[in-house]
């Protein structure tokens, strides 16, 4: 896994960075690589929150295409969210459930309420590229900036609270991707 941040900057500009853009085409050149030294047969590569706010996706579509041989496929936040439900529930207890997903991405964050299968969803354009850029200008933060920050995600949870009722009986709930992986390194010391 690498994370080439795609989609800095396409909350303000509304458009890819180019490079940006070239960041994440040298990885898919080390992936085709790999792929190639595996003897895979099938490639399928899908892109989510950037790629859905950038007017000049096709950008990053014809690169990615020309160096794995296969256009990515463009996933609505609900296609995301099933497949993140999918693979963070396939293992788990169905006694556990309902489960909470939140899938806390770079443009959006998806969370799904279900035990089987996605029951409810909602996939919110905010994620940890977007308030960073938006909110933290200083390194540290300063008080103020996390506060705004801290709010917006309040208030956008505030809304999955009211539009998906299922989220507050959830019984488990389960995090994906690098920034809950991050916390919890934090929490438990690792970081």
């Amino acid at each position: 896994m690498v994370i080439t941040r795609l989609g800095q900057g396409v909350d303000a500009s509304g458009r890819l960075d180019p490079l940006a853009v070239e960041r994440t085409i040298d990885v898919l050149r080390q992936y085709r690589e790999a792929i190639d030294a595996l003897g895979a047969t099938a490639v399928r590569i899908t892109a989510t929150s950037a790629a859905r706010d950038a007017a000049n996706a096709d950008v990053f579509f014809d690169a990615a295409e020309v160096v794995l041989g296969v256009r990515p496929e463009l996933l609505s936040g609900a296609e995301e969210g099933e497949l993140s439900f999918a693979g963070a529930s396939a293992d788990l207890d169905p006694a556990r459930g309902p489960f909470l997903v939140v899938d806390i991405g770079g443009g959006s964050t998806e969370c799904m309420v279900g035990t089987d299968r996605v029951e409810d969803m909602r996939s919110f354009d905010i994620g940890s590229v977007r308030l960073t850029e938006k909110h933290l200008a200083s390194d540290p933060p300063a008080p103020e900036e996390l506060s705004n920050a801290i709010a917006e995600a309040a208030g956008w949870f505030d809304d999955l609270m009211r539009e998906v009722p299922g989220a507050a009986a959830a019984r488990t709930v389960v995090g994906l991707a690098g920034t809950i992986s991050t916390v919890a390194a934090v929490e438990i010391g690792l970081v």
